[in-house]
């Protein structure tokens, strides 16, 4: 991979993207596809911030009908549904059911939402639901590929939901999607711009300084290297970071007004039985909306909507983990819920627009773009910065994006991505295909079917590449982790842009988010990063000492890894 040293100074470029979170990732990707050299940069690695802590649902957002969004339920089903054939391999439907309370509760609330006039929701009866998910069915209708909604009836709800609270009349039940891995999803887009795009360039861990002279002025955090380069458009799409980088680009904005969402895996496998694949999504007393819904085996439980000043303290509260545990419990009284159930969590701020709202669930989740000119003394340099929009509906955010920088540039649109499938979605089978594919591959590279079945949820049809890699040398698997080999982490450590030991164990494979990461995952994996990477023993050691701590400080998990001295023995051994 490249890092800033390989960059020729001066070097010029059609676009810079400062942040490779989702949106500047999918923006890159569109870029690349128009036949444009562009420059994407983060402080950290790819999909690190808000882009790696969402509920990880690909949705129509079916509560933004509340608040009269209808064009952004609309697009974001269109994209939810182009997402599910786009990169099937990590975006798959998710049966999505809605407790019912009453039958004609939130009547009024709903239409003062409806109307912008306030009001919390706490209480969406059958009548308000069964409009809304008509609405949804309809707004979904282009490029469908899930069935439409069902009701189930007092007597059908205790049936399936034996746990459930008694008050619940009905459920009714409908289809939205979920993704495995958007962390990796984003580095697969990435990938694809690097090797569908003209002289594209992406570096991690790589800050800009400022603007000056026409020169965008960089510093590679982890080597100290320093580089100036150029661009004839600039993107911020820093997400909650967007102010502070229009900052030190020389403008001052007050555009992002972010909040902060917190989530939770719990190992509990009485609720895992009983969610049988689905979600849950249900309001809360306070008007707030939870979710749980099944996730690598284990529950993940989400989430908190609070204001937040500062994106870089943002991490799950022990108020915050209480209150979902609370939340959860109050829909399913059937069952206990405590903190020792809590196996991972995390934290995440929406980049949403500034506002004086007083709820931050009423400010809408769709995108600005905002266009600024910074005066330079050799030519003004416009930057656009990226604000809001979601996980589900970065494809079409960037496209429009990208139609809006090819008309400044005067440049014509080469490809529309509409149908262009994502990293290991590309020839990757669903439905009745998959089977018949799983055999062929499994007999191709002698895999027993399990480990056929793994290597394809994990990387899609990028896995082909992945047991190739593994069959060239004698491999084995890891003994902290039965379910990865040694010879399939030097191939991510090798090939997919790491540059430190979080990025493996955070990001490019689920290990951390299926609450594997333990001080010896640690310890293993650093092991073989550091064999790939060229890293001394001490720097081995000190990459697993900064990976576990970012376990404990920011994901809640317990233990303790050994101090350097004794890392760089047991490397040794």
């Amino acid at each position: 991979m490249k890092t800033l040293a390989d960059i020729p100074e001066n070097a010029d470029f059609d676009v810079i993207i400062v942040g490779a979170g989702i949106n500047g990732a999918g923006l890159f990707r569109e870029l690349a596809f128009q036949d444009l050299k562009v420059l994407l940069l983060d402080r950290n690695d790819i999909c690190s911030g808000a882009s790696c802590a969402p509920s990880r649902l690909i949705h129509g957002g079916i509560k933004y009908l509340e608040t009269g969004e209808f064009r952004l339920v609309a697009q974001s089903t269109l994209e939810r549904n182009l997402l599910l054939r786009n990169a099937p391999h990590m975006v798959r439907p998710l049966p999505t059911v809605l407790p019912i309370h009453s039958w004609f509760g939130g009547i009024v609330p709903s239409m003062r939402r409806f109307l912008r006039l306030g009001g919390k929701m706490t209480d969406r009866g059958a009548l308000v639901l069964e409009a809304g998910l008509q609405i949804y069915d309809f707004l979904g209708r282009r490029s469908r590929v899930m069935p439409r909604h069902r009701m189930f009836m007092r007597e059908q709800s205790r049936r399936q939901w034996p746990h459930m609270a008694p008050d619940v009349i009905a459920t009714a039940q409908y289809y939205d999607a979920a993704i495995t891995q958007p962390e990796r999803l984003g580095y697969e887009c990435v990938r694809d711009g690097l090797e569908g795009g003209r002289d594209c360039v992406a570096l991690t861990y790589t800050v800009p300084e400022g603007l000056k002279d026409g020169r965008l002025f960089l510093r590679d955090t982890l080597t100290g290297e320093s580089r100036a380069v150029q661009g004839r458009v600039i993107v911020n799409a820093g997400g909650a970071w967007i102010d502070r980088i229009n900052h030190v680009l020389g403008r001052e904005t007050r555009y992002i007004g972010g909040t902060k969402g917190s989530h939770l895996l719990l190992r509990h496998d009485g609720l895992l039985a009983e969610l049988k694949g689905r979600m849950v999504y249900f309001g809360t007393p306070d008007g707030r909306i939870c979710l749980a819904y099944p996730f690598f085996r284990h529950v993940l439980v989400g989430s908190t909507d609070l204001r937040i000043d500062d994106p870089d303290q943002a991490v799950c509260t022990d108020e915050e983990q209480d209150y979902m545990l609370r939340m959860l419990e109050g829909l399913f009284p059937g069952f206990r819920f405590s903190a020792a159930d809590v196996i991972y969590r995390y934290s995440g701020v929406r980049p949403l627009p500034a506002t004086e709202a007083s709820d931050p669930g009423i400010i809408s989740r769709d995108h600005l773009i905002h266009e600024d000119r910074i005066e330079d003394r050799i030519e003004d340099r416009i930057v656009l910065s990226l604000v809001g929009g979601k996980w589900t509906t970065f494809r079409g955010l960037g496209e429009e994006v990208a139609d809006r920088i090819l008309g400044l540039l005067h440049h014509p649109r080469r490809l529309s991505t509409r149908h262009v499938p994502i990293g290991g979605g590309r020839d990757f089978p669903s439905g009745q295909h998959f089977q018949a594919y799983l055999d062929e591959f499994c007999l191709t590279y002698g895999l027993p079917r399990s480990r056929g079945i793994t290597l394809l949820e994990r990387y899609g049809s990028t896995a082909r590449a992945v047991a190739a890699f593994c069959q060239e040398e004698a491999d084995a698997p890891l003994r902290s982790l039965a379910g990865f080999t040694r010879r399939e982490i030097a191939f991510v450590v090798r090939n997919e842009l790491v540059r430190s030991l979080s990025d493996v164990l955070f990001r490019r494979v689920p290990i951390a988010l299926a609450g594997e990461l333990t001080p010896a995952a640690v310890l293993e994996v650093g092991n073989i990063a550091g064999e790939v990477l060229g890293w001394s023993v001490q720097e081995t050691g000190h990459q697993c000492q900064m990976a576990w701590a970012e376990g404990r400080n920011r994901h809640h998990l317990t233990g303790e890894l050994p101090d350097i001295s004794s890392v760089s023995t047991a490397l040794r051994a």
